[in-house]
């Protein structure tokens, strides 16, 4: 797939090319959002997405398809619901992402009332509430019908469901309202519920919720209103439909009689007289965000009057009067509870953020990397305090910085430990670097394979899916079976049928008659493994897949490689040399390398294992081949093999395979979904093949 043209850069042809495609992946994604409850996208890559569609539309006006998205809100309504025709059409909201874009908004609704610069222009701003959008019809102050937003123009039934809400009056309170009154507002889940939903779930062996939205709408669209009734739902008021009279003079107004006729409103809506106190309101909004209880994705600003918005009217699928500035995507605040040590299996000691739950787009968030001692000390990270975190793609979610470092009653500074949280409490150190000779910035347990941390991430490792690759083994039942000392190294693995039988196993809890034999089964397929997996599966430092490889392709066989490792313990040695000069190998790997095998716990624990299973010899690589000695790096989704056995076999044909493009990068091959190291290499002018081409490339050798 190749880059996205800038829409400035677009030919008719091709414009009217992109609308057709955005229009179908645009519908697509509406449909798993809105009827499956379900999005396959971040909320950031939507309206990307939508942003493109309408740039070009604007531009090539003329192109603008009948079923453009700019035209459609929301989707059907699902089968299996009523249909209800709303009087009123259930608008979505343009949306703005900078404060530029905020004064832009406010300056536009200037000229389209004629309104002088110097005349007072009030705005509402409040939280914009992350969850699905309800209207719920009262007449005669009695609830009567509830429907979702469906397209906009039809939604569902859900009345029963909604009935069922705390914070939905039955009956309004008070006295004023009109004979015929369509609240509006957003149903969600708070957070802390939330957690506790998934937690439930999680218990019961059932898929856990991705955010709240997600939750708040499939609790919501349920056919059995006891399964509506069961969730802890809210509902926030904070629009209304259909009329019968008029009731308000401002937006403000309105939500506070909503609020006196029983209604849960927003108490962060404030007024705002100009742009800048519009932006003022978004910071103050987005630093309360972590504190909230429920999630926002942003601010939403509507200009106060209601005869102004009468007079502003819509334009296609939103109103003219009300703009959404949305939060940045994938960064959000939030508190920072505690700050825990995690070992590595390498006995490095991790510093990690417990935060207060917050979803980053699309993923709740409660973990963030804060990489060692000098990040902390850097940002000043103190327990309590309001942090801002980022999270990109499949990125680990970090801690970006303080929010509020001038805070009353801050904790003291973090103490980063001098000792392991392991039970024997071993010294934790700092590394030298080798190139420097100052401390590095990696603290790390000296317990080495004493330490009980590192033996089970150890094992973690050993079954992962580069290196045994065991199914039915993974972290939860290492764990578990390392806790109850069934499996404390990786030999244990291999004499657990043995030692544990089916019938024993399959009534441990979460267990059963086919997990059992199915897990011993998958076990004894690994009993024969290629000596490049089990250079991985056994953890040494700085051997990584390509370093594995490497390996393996040089010393063919595992007696060849452990023979050489014990005599490259002689720094002077020929076999030290040899190592060494390896391409791709350093001082430092070399170093860990020869030090594993010289530590004799390691060397009992090989050869316990070595006893249990047969290594495969490698396949000498071939010299001849049309890709011998030449880069290649596999990107996207490759349909005829997997990655690992696109790269086995490269490096097996004595291509060298490297994971990043780079000038030295001879050959790209790239698969469907490829992104940035394909343009990369376009811009790089390197060779870039199909995996069909590629195939086809190899098959000649």
């Amino acid at each position: 797939m190749s880059a996205l043209k800038d829409v400035d850069q677009l030919s008719p042809d091709e414009a009217a090319q992109e609308l057709a495609r955005l229009a179908r992946e645009i519908a697509q994604h509406d449909r798993h959002y809105y009827e499956k409850d379900a999005p396959r996208i971040s909320d950031a890559a939507y309206d990307e997405l939508r942003r493109r569609n309408h740039a070009i539309e604007a531009r090539f006006p003329d192109l603008v398809r009948p079923d453009s998205p700019s035209k459609r809100v929301g989707t059907r309504p699902a089968e299996g619901f009523g249909k209800v025709a709303h009087a009123v059409p259930m608008l979505s909201l343009d949306n703005v992402f900078t404060d530029k874009e905020v004064r832009e908004f406010a300056a536009r609704v200037r000229r389209f009332l004629r309104w002088p610069e110097d005349k007072p222009l009030v705005f509402s701003a409040e939280p914009k509430i992350d969850g699905l959008s309800c209207g719920i019809r009262y007449e005669r102050g009695h609830l009567v019908q509830a429907a979702t937003r469906g397209d906009g123009r039809t939604g569902e039934d859900v009345t029963q469901n909604v009935r069922t809400i705390c914070d939905v009056p039955k009956a309004l309170k008070g006295d004023g309202w009109p004979d015929v009154l369509e609240v509006r507002g957003e149903v969600y889940i708070p957070t802390t519920e939330f957690a506790a939903m998934n937690a439930a779930q999680e218990a019961a062996g059932k898929p856990v919720y991705a955010n709240p939205r997600n939750a708040a709408a499939g609790s919501l669209r349920q056919l059995d209103p006891a399964i509506s009734a069961s969730r802890p739902l809210r509902f926030f008021a904070y629009a209304w439909g259909e009329i019968s009279g008029p009731f308000a003079q401002t937006q403000y107004e309105a939500v506070q009689k909503f609020g006196a006729w029983g209604f849960s409103i927003n108490d962060h809506m404030r007024r705002c007289q100009n742009a800048d106190e519009m932006i003022a309101a978004y910071a103050l909004i987005e630093r309360e965000r972590a504190t909230l209880g429920y999630d926002i994705d942003g601010v939403v600003y509507k200009v106060d009057r209601l005869d102004l918005q009468a007079r502003l009217g819509f334009v296609s699928r939103s109103p003219r009067w009300a703009m959404a500035h949305k939060f940045p995507p994938e960064q959000a605040s939030t508190t920072l509870e505690k700050i825990d040590i995690q070992v590595g299996r390498t006995g490095a000691l991790t510093p990690v953020a417990k935060l207060h739950p917050v979803t980053v787009g699309g993923v709740v968030v409660s973990n963030a990397s804060l990489h060692n001692a000098d990040e902390i000390k850097r940002l000043d990270v103190r327990v309590g305090d309001t942090v801002l975190i980022q999270r990109a793609g499949d990125v680990i979610p970090q801690v970006v910085k303080v929010l509020d470092p001038d805070r009353q009653g801050r904790a003291a500074p973090f103490a980063f430990p001098t000792h392991c949280p392991c039970p024997l409490s071993t010294p934790a150190v700092r590394e030298l670097d080798e190139k420097t000779g100052e401390a590095g910035v990696i603290t790390r347990c000296s317990g080495e394979f004493a330490c009980p941390f590192q033996r089970v991430r150890r094992l973690e490792h050993f079954v992962s899916r580069q290196a045994f690759d065991i199914e039915g083994l993974g972290k939860k039942q290492i764990a578990a079976f390392f806790e109850e000392k069934i499996i404390t190294e990786p030999a244990d693995i291999f004499t657990l049928k043995e030692r544990n039988d089916v019938l024993k196993l399959q009534t441990r809890e979460g267990w059963g008659e086919t997990s059992a034999a199915n897990l011993f089964a998958a076990i004894e397929e690994r009993r024969t493994i290629p000596l490049e997996r089990l250079l991985i599966a056994l953890g040494i430092r700085h051997v990584g897949q390509t370093t594995a490889r490497l390996l393996s392709t040089t010393y063919l066989s595992w007696q060849n490689f452990h023979t050489s490792m014990l005599a490259a313990q002689d720094r002077q040695s020929e076999a030290y040399n040899q190592l060494t000069s390896l391409d791709g190998v350093g001082d430092v790997m070399a170093e860990a390398i020869v030090q594993y095998f010289a530590e004799p716990h390691n060397e009992g624990l090989v050869e316990r294992l070595l006893a249990q299973i047969t290594v495969k010899d490698a396949i000498p690589p071939k010299n001849d081949s049309p890709v011998a000695g030449k880069t290649v790096v596999f990107t996207g989704k490759l349909v005829e093999m997997s990655r690992d056995e696109a790269k086995a076999g490269a490096a097996a044909l004595g291509a060298k395979v490297a994971g990043s493009v780079s000038s030295k990068t001879d050959i790209l091959v790239a698969g469907p979904g490829a992104g940035s190291k394909l343009k990369k290499a376009t811009e790089l002018g390197i060779k870039t093949l199909t995996e069909e081409e590629w195939l086809a490339l190899i098959a000649k050798a």
